[in-house]
């Protein structure tokens, strides 16, 4: 009996799950969430360009300045001509309405055959979409003119990139 004792009570024990005191572990659900925002798109307005004018050089040169509104200045030996027209290039930003984003351009050269004119740009570093998600900007510059620069029109190009902050 005695053994039956033991085997009744050793199956007992083997065959019973184990049971976790009180307190030993607690669980929770957690919380997740994901937001997807439009994505930021660039586009260059129909028609705009960053123009540095109708200008002469002299032999010591100079530059041209324009600024973001457009305004035209020349410096050194260089003459902006009567009826010059001077603008700032226009782009226009869409995405994700109220956002703020950064903005960068880089320079580039002006070239007619193997003549070129290297120039800079300024732009506002930073802009914020509007409640519809909108925003628009323009790029001046700065053209560098070494002087002695043959007649004719000179033409290039320079990127500007935005991102959201």
């Amino acid at each position: 009996m005695k053994k039956l004792l033991v085997l009744a009570v050793t199956a007992a024990a083997i065959s019973a799950p184990a049971m976790a005191a009180p307190g030993d572990t607690s669980t929770a659900q957690g919380a997740a969430t994901a937001e997807v925002v439009a994505p930021i798109t660039l586009a260059h307005t129909n028609g705009a360009a960053l123009n540095f004018g109708t200008f002469t050089t002299g032999d010591a040169g100079g530059s041209v300045v324009v600024d973001q509104a457009g305004v035209g200045t020349a410096t050194g030996e260089v003459t902006l001509l009567g009826g010059s027209v001077e603008a700032a290039d226009a782009f226009t930003v869409a995405g994700d309405a109220n956002r703020a984003f950064t903005i960068a351009t880089t320079g580039g050269t002006v070239s007619n055959g193997s003549d070129s004119m290297a120039f800079t740009t300024s732009a506002a570093t930073s802009g914020l979409l509007n409640a519809s998600g909108t925003a628009a900007f323009s790029v001046g510059g700065a053209l560098s003119i070494a002087g002695g620069e043959s007649a004719g029109t000179y033409t290039g190009s320079y990127s500007v990139t935005v991102a959201y902050n």
